[in-house]
């Protein structure tokens, strides 16, 4: 079985080594016929497309950054950020056959037999924040009116910023996409002509307290998705540094996919071969790899200029709150 692991020890660039692994599984895939093997393929393709003709992203960014423009102008009173990220190989990688994992694992828990490949294939074209832009947003106390309360005061602004959202981008370009009622919002602050649109994880809270406003669009111009989270700076600090944070988010994933080899080995190709894929990617040793700009010492000292393992930024702005009304007398 090919995996991204046979090719991480040659020095090679990141390119070269998406062509090779994407020219090898399209080889294997049409020797064994094997329709989740050339699904896989694709995205990989997909994926080097973006990274390789990565000129739409300055013009991308620069429609991202009208809304933030917009922002500092609405809103003078509140800090933000914006930023932007292209998702690293590995996480890629991981994400895929994660998908494929979960997926049949779901269905035959659920119906006791395998999904056929078309409805797996169908699953697997939900991938649709391989670019990400997340939008945080404080709330200065100094700018709270006397009984007002700080949490409440951003959640208005959140939701008034995610109804502004999607009719303002559109008219730059981008199509906002269905979210095909997956957590649907029921907040009244959301406005009901932009709620088929968003992932609401505010008022469907996760159990671990992850909170964010989900949104994908299709940027018409370079022919990809891009996902936008919009988010409060303490849902953003319990989504990074908090219980909910990607390092727990992996060891969750790392315990569930374990459990999922109860499985009968053999039955199904496509589990077997995207759980050890997944498994193989999870117990990679870092400082082992040979990656033309990546070196790692360790998880937590790794230099990664090649988008491998912790991806692309690709836009940081920030806006600081001004305190002009502080100086009325």
């Amino acid at each position: 079985m090919i995996t991204l692991n046979d090719y991480l020890y040659s020095g090679d660039t990141i390119f070269r080594i998406l062509q090779q692994y994407t020219d090898a599984l399209r080889k294997e895939a049409r020797k064994s016929h094997n329709e989740i093997d050339m699904a896989h393929s694709n995205f990989l393709i997909l994926i080097k497309g973006l990274l390789e003709h990565n000129d739409f992203l300055t013009a991308q960014s620069q429609q991202i950054r009208e809304f933030y423009k917009y922002m500092a102008k609405q809103y003078p009173y509140l800090a933000f950020t914006f930023k932007g990220r292209i998702k690293s190989l590995i996480r890629a990688e991981e994400k895929f056959n994660g998908y494929i994992v979960s997926y049949i694992y779901d269905y035959y828990t659920k119906y006791g037999k395998y999904p056929s490949v078309n409805k797996l294939k169908s699953r697997l074209s939900c991938f649709r924040d391989f670019i990400a832009y997340r939008i945080v947003i404080c709330m200065p106390k100094c700018h709270l009116k006397q009984g007002e309360d700080l949490e409440t005061e951003e959640l208005k602004c959140l939701y008034e910023i995610a109804n502004a959202l999607p009719g303002f981008l559109e008219e730059r370009g981008f199509d906002a996409e269905d979210a095909k009622g997956v957590k649907l919002s029921t907040s009244p602050l959301l406005n009901d002509d932009v709620k088929p649109y968003y992932r609401d994880y505010v008022c469907n809270k996760s159990h671990n307290g992850y909170q964010s406003l989900h949104i994908t669009f299709y940027d018409n111009s370079s022919r990809s998705y891009m996902e936008l989270q919009l988010r409060t700076k303490r849902m953003d600090d319990i989504a990074e540094i908090g219980p909910a944070n990607h390092l727990e988010y992996e060891k969750r994933q790392e315990k569930e996919r374990i459990q999922r080899d109860t499985i009968p080995k053999g039955e199904c190709i496509y589990f077997d071969e995207a759980y050890e894929r997944g498994m193989k990617l999870l117990n990679l040793d870092l400082t082992k790899i040979d990656v033309n700009m990546f070196t790692a010492m360790s998880k937590s000292l790794i230099n990664d200029g090649c988008g491998l393992y912790h991806g692309r930024l690709i836009l940081p702005y920030e806006h600081l709150s001004r305190f002009q009304n502080d100086l009325i007398d």
